[in-house]
């Protein structure tokens, strides 16, 4: 038998502690070389428009077998009444190759892009780190602000984003109660950035949307929203100031414009990339050497976050009897 999980049973059985402990885990077999984890694979879809795009992982300590697909089809939301962006996971049994699970991808994916900034901040941000500045408003913020404060003992939150005041401050609202952490709209973006500890960046920008002269000394930076050579949010300035780590560097090699742009412009160069965040976890590079230095995590998102999470999930369903069962034969 294998196991249906809608949205609803996976936010049902997932919470942020959790999340930031199974990455944790996975992102160590990455760098230990005892994960699986084939690049990437995009399928156009022209007449829609839309792509479609293969992550698959295998993570033998885990027993987490499988693949996500996400879709992003941009004229869904006004031609159909669905998201732009979709994801569905499907897990294997390692042991013979039957599909175990199929789960919805949205949630998982928001709380394991949101956990990999956890572990990220827990690594790399000062531990005396009291300000979150947030760039952005919608679902992905949302689990980032949870994440952060589930890895930093916060005070404030601040929140900058373009979206309406009335949603700027449901969100805010939103945070203040899941968190337990103050939080507010910023003056401005620059106010925000000057005023924190910790910034994270999780739009959907072309273009930079900070100041690389803003950044004091000490900040750390998640950089999440951007995920395409085109995309960025970081300015320049702001990448050679920083001590850069990236959740992989050939993954950021191919996807990550706030990297790719200004070592194409030969502005910076991808030597001057500290590493992997499986190697800050290992232990084979350092974090955080200096209270002043400022660290950049780049993330552009991995297979085996999916895989790790999403078998967490799935033996979470199991000993709660959520989901439906159902035959493939």
């Amino acid at each position: 038998m294998a196991l249906l999980l809608n949205r609803d049973d996976v936010r049902d059985l997932l919470d942020m502690k959790s999340t930031i402990t199974i990455l944790e885990h996975a992102f160590i077999e990455l760098a230990s070389g005892r994960a699986i984890m084939p690049q990437r694979t995009p399928v156009k879809v022209e007449a829609a428009p839309g792509v479609a795009l293969f992550m698959p992982a295998f993570i033998p300590s885990l027993s987490a077998l499988g693949a996500k697909v996400v879709t992003v089809f941009g004229k869904n939301p006004a031609e159909h009444e669905l998201p732009a962006v979709l994801g569905t996971i499907i897990l294997l049994d390692p042991a013979t190759g039957v599909a175990q699970c199929i789960m919805d991808g949205g949630f998982l994916t928001a709380m394991r892009t949101a956990g990999v900034s956890g572990v990220a901040t827990k690594y790399l941000a000062r531990r005396n780190s009291k300000v979150h500045a947030l760039f952005g408003s919608g679902v992905q913020a949302r689990t980032q602000a949870w994440a952060v404060a589930e890895a930093a003992k916060l005070e404030k939150c601040l929140v900058f984003s373009l979206d309406p005041p009335e949603q700027q401050k449901v969100f805010c609202d939103w945070v203040s109660h899941v968190t337990h952490v103050p939080t507010e709209v910023a003056k401005s973006a620059q106010a925000a950035v000057e005023a924190c500890d910790i910034l994270t960046l999780a739009t959907s920008a072309k273009d930079p949307v900070i100041d690389g002269a803003w950044v004091k000394p000490g900040t750390h930076i998640n950089g999440i929203g951007s995920h395409a050579p085109g995309m960025r949010e970081i300015d320049t300035a702001t990448v050679v100031k920083s001590k850069v780590v990236c959740d992989l560097v050939s993954a950021c090699q191919s996807e990550a414009g706030d990297l790719i742009i200004p070592a194409d412009n030969e502005q910076w160069n991808w030597k001057d990339v500290h590493g992997d965040l499986g190697q800050v976890l290992r232990g084979d590079i350092a974090g955080r050497e200096r209270p002043e230095e400022i660290t950049l995590f780049k993330s552009v998102g991995l297979a085996i976050q999916d895989m790790s999470v999403a078998r967490h999930v799935y033996e979470c369903a199991l000993g709660k009897g959520s989901g439906t069962e159902f035959k493939f034969m």
